[in-house]
C-alpha cells in the first residue's frame, strides 16, 4: 500500500513538473503562432501634432527611485523623447530617501533642452519607506486617465504611449504589459537572457489565451481609477496590482511592441537574490489571490495555476520525486530515475562551484534551472516564516 502511494506520488509529481516546464509552454507557443496579433495599424505621429491628439488619453508616468544615480539621467532623457502629445503626459520621479546623488542629478537633467517640453515633477522624500508606500502615497494625487509605473534602469520604446493609448480605447482593458528585454548581455548572463525570452513567449501565449498574468515592473500601465491601495508588506507589487484589476473583471493584455530595455547588468549572485525575493512574492500572491484559482475565472485560473501556481510548487514536487524514487530504488525504473536526478543535481552543483570549467551552455542551463528552484523554495519559506517583507532592497 505504501509503495502504491509512493509510486502515485512520483508519477503525479513528475507529470506536473514536465507539464509546467514543457507542456504548458508548448501550448502557449502553439497559441502564439496560431493566432494573429492585433497590431496597431494607425499612423504614428512622428512627433507631429495631429487631429487624433485631442482624443488621446492623459498619462502619468511614475518612477519610484532609490539610489539610482547611475541611471536616472538616461531615464529622464528617454522619457522626454517619447512620441506623445506633450500636454497629454507628465512624469513623476519619486525619490524615496535616496542617500546618493539621485535627486541632484535628476534636478539638473530636467533643466536640459531635451527635457524642456516635458512636464517633470521630482518628489524628494527624506525617509526611505519602500516602493509600495510611495505608490500608495502618490496614486490619490494622480488624475490622469492612465498611470504607468516604470523602473529607473529600463528605457522605454519611443512609441510606447501611442500603442498603449490605442489599446486603452477598449473599455474592457484595465492593464497593459510591455515586453522586457536585457539591453546588455554576455556569456555571464546568457541564461538570464534566455529566461526572459522564454517569459516573453509565455506572456504572448497567455495573451492569446486571454489571460495575461501579472506584469513586469520595468514598465506597465493601468487605468488610474482602478487602483486599490496595496498592503504595506506587498512584495511583487507588479503582480498584485494588475491582478487585483483583473479580479474586478477587466482584461490585462500584452503588447510586445511596447518595449522596456533593461540597462543594468546583474551577476549571478544579484540574480539569485532577486529570484529569492520574487519567489517570496509568488508565495504571497498565491495566498492573497487564491480565489483566482477558482474555475469561474476560466482562462485566468488556468494560466495562474499552470504558470505561477506550479512554479511555486515545483521545488516541492522535485523533492517528492527524489524521496519517493530513493525509497523505491529497489525497483530498476526508480533506481534509474534516482540516478538521473543525482546526475542532474550533481552537474548543476558542479557548474555553480566551477562556472569557468563547466561553461558549456547545457551546464549553465542546468545550473540556472536548479538555482532558480532553490531560490523558489527558499523564498517561499522566507515569506511563510515572516522574514521577507515589502520594503525594497537594492539588489
Amino acid at each position: 500500500m505504501i509503495e502504491l502511494v509512493l509510486i502515485t506520488l512520483f508519477f503525479i509529481s513528475g507529470a506536473l513538473i514536465v507539464y509546467h516546464h514543457l507542456g504548458y509552454p508548448l501550448l502557449l507557443n502553439w497559441l502564439a503562432k496560431s493566432k494573429q496579433v492585433d497590431a496597431f495599424k494607425g499612423p504614428l505621429r512622428h512627433y507631429q501634432s495631429c487631429r487624433a491628439d485631442r482624443a488621446r488619453a492623459s498619462i502619468t508616468i511614475v518612477i519610484p527611485a532609490y539610489n539610482e544615480q547611475e541611471w536616472i539621467a538616461d531615464k529622464i532623457r528617454n522619457l522626454a523623447c517619447l512620441d506623445y502629445p506633450r500636454d497629454r503626459y507628465n512624469v513623476i520621479i519619486a525619490c524615496d530617501g535616496c542617500t546618493d546623488d539621485t535627486v541632484s542629478i535628476a534636478e539638473d537633467t530636467i533643466q536640459e533642452a531635451i527635457c524642456s517640453e516635458t512636464h517633470f515633477e521630482i518628489f524628494n522624500f527624506t525617509e526611505n519607506r519602500g516602493k509600495v508606500a510611495i505608490i500608495n502615497h502618490l496614486m490619490p494625487t494622480i488624475s490622469s486617465d492612465i498611470t504607468a509605473l516604470s523602473d529607473v534602469s529600463a528605457l522605454i520604446s519611443i512609441d510606447a504611449l501611442l500603442l498603449a493609448d490605442h489599446h486603452f480605447h477598449d473599455a474592457r482593458i484595465g492593464v497593459l504589459n510591455s515586453q522586457y528585454q536585457l539591453g546588455n548581455f554576455s556569456e555571464a548572463n546568457l541564461a538570464e537572457e534566455k529566461y526572459w525570452r522564454y517569459q516573453s513567449m509565455v506572456q504572448l501565449g497567455e495573451a492569446h489565451l486571454g489571460a495575461n498574468i501579472g506584469a513586469h515592473g520595468a514598465f506597465y500601465l493601468f487605468r488610474t481609477h482602478l487602483f486599490q491601495p496595496l498592503a504595506n508588506n506587498t512584495i511583487n507589487d507588479d503582480f498584485i496590482l494588475p491582478m487585483a484589476i483583473v479580479r474586478r473583471g477587466y482584461k490585462a493584455i500584452y503588447e510586445p511592441n511596447v518595449m522596456a530595455i533593461e540597462q543594468e547588468n546583474s551577476n549571478s549572485n544579484q540574480d539569485y537574490q532577486r529570484r529569492i525575493r520574487i519567489s517570496a512574492g509568488n508565495m504571497q500572491q498565491a495566498i492573497q489571490l487564491a480565489d483566482l484559482f477558482l474555475p469561474r475565472y476560466r482562462a485566468v485560473a488556468f494560466a495562474f495555476a499552470s504558470g505561477k501556481g506550479l512554479r511555486l510548487l515545483t521545488p516541492y514536487l522535485m523533492i517528492f520525486c527524489f524521496i519517493s524514487s530513493a525509497i523505491l530504488a529497489n525497483h530498476v525504473f526508480f533506481a534509474l530515475a534516482l540516478g538521473l536526478q543525482l546526475f542532474i543535481y550533481g552537474l548543476a552543483g558542479l557548474s555553480m562551484v566551477f562556472p569557468r570549467s563547466l561553461s558549456n551552455r547545457y551546464c549553465r542551463f542546468l545550473s540556472y534551472f536548479v538555482t532558480g528552484h532553490i531560490a523558489n523554495f527558499y523564498g517561499g519559506l522566507r515569506y511563510i516564516a515572516g522574514i521577507e517583507n515589502g520594503h525594497w532592497k537594492k539588489v
